[in-house]
């Protein structure tokens, strides 16, 4: 039996959620509503304010969408309730960030501005205070979405090993490495 998809998933109360006749479950919560496409070999009840996703067989197959399948109906439930938010934080002299609405104008030590247009579904906000790095955060309902987002911005500058610049995660640790000078000894 899977780990992850016999976990039951607690319903928080302000969230509805309702499965079609097509296994698409419908999330409706005080942060708004996502849906997800199920696989129809996947069983899906409700009781008692817990979703439990159950699979037919002990194929392989259904033993991967079963752990799958329940990590996204989590992140439905979460996201309708609780929402996302991933901060992200510029490393490096003359990096600067700046956002127009959900448009973000970044300086990342190319010879020009980068700008990104982010989904209307986040809502962005940018953050620089002097003698701090520069941060941007996305908030929103959709992991997937803040995710596919914030790995596009920081594939925009990578950070490196040496100096440690780039775009990294707030609270990420980046591994360094030491220069050439100290294989010297």
């Amino acid at each position: 039996m899977s780990r992850i998809g016999k976990k039951p998933i607690s319903i928080p109360s302000g969230v509805t959620i309702s499965v079609d006749s097509d296994n698409l479950v419908t999330a409706k919560g005080s942060k708004g509503t996502l849906t997800q496409k199920i696989d129809p070999d996947m069983g899906i009840s409700i009781e008692e304010g817990v979703l439990t996703v159950t699979r037919p067989s002990e194929q392989k197959r259904h033993k991967a969408l079963h752990g799958l399948y329940r990590s996204l109906l989590s992140n439905l439930v979460v996201g309708v309730s609780e929402g996302y938010k991933k901060e992200l934080e510029l490393v490096g002299v003359g990096y600067k960030a700046t956002n127009n609405g959900n448009i973000i104008d970044m300086s990342l030590g190319y010879s020009h501005n980068i700008y990104l247009v982010v989904p209307s579904e986040i809502s962005v906000a940018t953050r620089m205070e002097k003698g701090k790095n520069p941060i941007i955060t996305l908030e929103g309902i959709d992991k997937q979405l803040i995710g596919l987002v914030s790995a596009k911005i920081k594939s925009l500058r990578k950070s490196e090993p040496y100096k440690g610049k780039g775009i990294k995660f707030v609270g990420e640790v980046i591994r360094r490495k030491a220069g050439k000078t100290a294989g010297k000894k």
